[in-house]
Parts: structure tokens; sequence; C-alpha cells
């Protein structure tokens, strides 16, 4: 089954051909995006931190399944708790915008039915594709009740993968968490360079008190705050030091 939806070549009638992109102006929207400590008191547009987050659910996720929700806090009551749960930090207190990036493990199903209804609309949808949503994510991303049902998929997929290439994950309420980390982290980087692109700039914010935050947005214990997003316009002194990195051959490797 997962074979027939991930290596058949799927025969649609669907086209999207490529648009020409200046490869130099991204690397320059790549290459300029900093963590900015300091912002000035200039605000953002209301309609640019909404197309920047149009942009953000543009990201590739896993299986297209979008386990990840933003929050734009909006209410200076809202918003100066959350400067403050965000241990006050300089990024956090002259910011114009804080968006809370939570990557939600248990949505899997929101996912499953959002795809299963397009697929509903069309009457070009592969066999192999229906099979992959309707049979194979329940069985990846669903745990049963208190999670049971995790340990004996990882012990099942480690004993068959002696014997031919299996996936090994994600399975269990770490291995969804996982899971719906990493594609929460890709749209994160969206957001930042749209920021970036639009003429401003942000900082990602780790350090925080997540039991308060997720408290302020009445998020369930499952929902995880990957990182708040701080943005505005940078200060002349915004930025504490040049970029710092270790050499290219430390880091990427050629087999």
């Amino acid at each position: 089954m997962a074979d027939s939806a991930l290596t058949t070549k799927l025969r649609t009638d669907y086209r999207e051909p490529a648009i020409d992109c200046n490869f130099e102006e991204f690397a320059k929207v790549v290459e300029s995006r900093r963590s900015v400590r300091l912002f000035t008191d200039e605000k953002i547009p209301d309609a640019i931190v909404e197309r920047c987050l149009d942009l953000t659910l543009a990201a590739p996720n896993s299986s297209n399944l979008q386990p990840w929700e933003f929050y734009w806090v909006k209410t200076p009551e809202n918003f100066t708790k959350l400067q403050e749960y965000c241990l006050s930090q300089n990024a956090a207190k002259t910011a114009a915008t804080l968006i809370v990036c939570v990557a939600r493990p248990d949505r899997w199903r929101l996912g499953q039915k959002i795809n299963l209804d397009y697929f509903a609309t069309r009457k070009d949808v592969p066999p192999p594709v229906y099979d992959y949503y309707q049979r194979l994510v329940p069985f990846v991303y669903g745990n049963g009740p208190l999670g049971i049902f995790g340990p004996f998929k990882t012990l099942l997929m480690n004993a068959l993968g002696l014997f031919k290439v299996m996936p090994r994950g994600p399975f269990g309420r770490s291995g969804n968490l996982l899971w719906a980390t990493k594609t929460t982290a890709l749209a994160c980087e969206n957001l930042m360079l749209a920021f970036r692109a639009a003429g401003y700039d942000s900082c990602p914010m780790e350090g925080m008190d997540e039991v308060r935050i997720k408290k302020l947005l009445k998020l369930p214990c499952c929902a995880s705050v990957a990182m708040v997003i701080s943005a505005g316009k940078r200060a002349p002194d915004g930025i504490y030091a040049p970029r710092i990195r270790g050499p290219k051959d430390v880091f990427i490797h050629k087999f």
C-alpha cells in the first residue's frame, strides 16, 4: 500500500509549470535574514502580516497533514503577557508583532479530512492516493487510546526492518510530536523569510515559559510551542554581532 502511493508514478491531468525566479534576489533575502534583538517603534501593517502568514502556510509539510497552528497575538493585554512569558527579552519587548508557532500532532485527523474532502470534489485522484489517506495515515499517526499502540508499531516496524527497508516512525506520542515539530519548523522559516522580503525582520525565540503560553492560548496538553517569532523594523543596533558560522566542510559532507 505504501509502496503504491509513494513510489508509483501517479497519472493525473494536473500540471503546474515552475515559474522563473531570481536566484540572487532570493539569496539576498536569505543572507540578510538575521535574528534581530531590537526593533524600532514602527508598526507592521496588518496586510503585510496577513500575507506573510499566507506564505507560512505554503511551507512543505509531511503528507500535507498540516499539523501546525499560528497565533498572531494582537490584543494589548495578551501581547503584554506574551512579552513577559518570552522572558521579557529585548526581541519580545520591542517587537511590533508576536506570532506563536504551535506543533499540533493531535490534528492529523483534520489534515486527513482536508485532503479527503478535496479528493471528493475531483474525478482524477488515483486510487493509491485514497488508500494512502484512508488506510496508511491512520496506521502511522493513530496510536489508539492512551497511545497504547505506539510501542507495538515500533516493535513491528523494527522487526520488519531486519528484512526490508521500512519507515521507522513516527510512532507513539513522542514520535508524532517530533514529526509535527519538524513540519512546523519548516513553516517558521517561511514566515521569517517572508518578513525579511517585506522589509521587516524577526527573531525566533525558544526561551519562553511554554506552560503559561499554552494557558494563555488555551492549548491542549498535547500541543507544543515550537517557538515564538517576534517581528518588526530592525533598529540600527538590533543585531549584536556578525553572523558566526563554522567552516563549511565541518557541516556539509559529500559521499
